[in-house]
């Protein structure tokens, strides 16, 4: 079946922790890889995509997680065409953090880009922020909630902590739970907090009977940036970030 709820933002604010852990479920069946297909695969068309979709059981969620469709364009009317009951779930954290993480990923795979803070800047003497930098841009999130508003109304979105995901993984998990209409069966005795990582793992997999945590891939040191910098970067969401509270009547305290 096509998906009847969408992970569909965003990058770097832990959407594949949100995913792994909804998989303990029963009743939810998720695509593992993300499979772009209301950015880059659309002219592939339904079918293709129903094909990518686990088989479900009457009762059970089909799911499917690409975090970049919360900042395509054209993903609200796609997804709409496809059903306008679709739910969608959003993973937010702090843009800063945000951003910061989303470079260091960057980084990862060409340790040879410029640094942070000078990508930051259109102008670092006059402190003009570029926004047209992908890592500064995915943050403004009350600017891409309003496309998707203009398609699905405020209560068919869930937006999720990234922060909570982290902390009280089991709080978060209950919401998204509720809001998908599931029995809340994934608890915190699902999950133990690993130092090293500094997040959350599961004490068992789906199919599994071993503790799993996310791969070496997440939970990365973040670089040191200069902290002017992360204090400019602060004020120049701060606005975005008050908006974004009063669009989504939630206060995520990022300030």
């Amino acid at each position: 079946r096509l998906p009847q709820a969408i992970i569909i933002g965003v990058k770097k604010g832990g959407t594949r922790a949100l995913l792994e852990f909804l998989r303990v479920h029963p009743d939810v069946r998720a695509v593992g890889a993300e499979p772009h297909f209301f950015d880059r695969n659309y002219e592939r068309g339904l079918a293709w995509y129903r094909d990518l979709m686990p088989r479900t059981l009457e009762g059970q969620i089909t799911m499917e997680k690409t975090p970049s469709y919360f900042v395509t364009k054209e993903a609200p009317a796609r997804i709409s065409s496809m059903s306008k009951g679709t739910k969608l779930i959003v993973v937010v954290r702090d843009p800063v953090t945000r951003a910061i993480s989303d470079y260091t990923q960057t980084l990862s795979k060409k340790p040879d880009i410029p640094t942070f803070e000078s990508l930051t800047f259109k102008n670092r003497t006059t402190g003009l922020i570029d926004t047209s930098w992908s890592a500064i841009q995915i943050g403004i999130y009350a600017k891409h909630l309003e496309n998707w508003l203009l398609y699905f109304p405020i209560g068919q979105i869930l937006f999720v902590s990234g922060e909570r995901l982290i902390s009280d993984p089991a709080g978060e998990l209950g919401r998204v739970q509720d809001f998908l209409g599931l029995k809340r069966i994934i608890t915190d005795k699902h999950f133990y907090f690993n130092k090293t990582k500094g997040f959350p793992c599961l004490k068992k997999a789906e199919g599994s009977s071993k503790p799993h945590c996310l791969g070496k891939t997440k939970g990365r040191t973040h670089p040191d940036i200069d902290q002017e910098v992360v204090q400019r970067l602060r004020d120049f969401y701060r606005p975005f970030n008050m908006k974004f509270y009063q669009m989504t009547g939630q206060d995520f305290g990022w300030d």
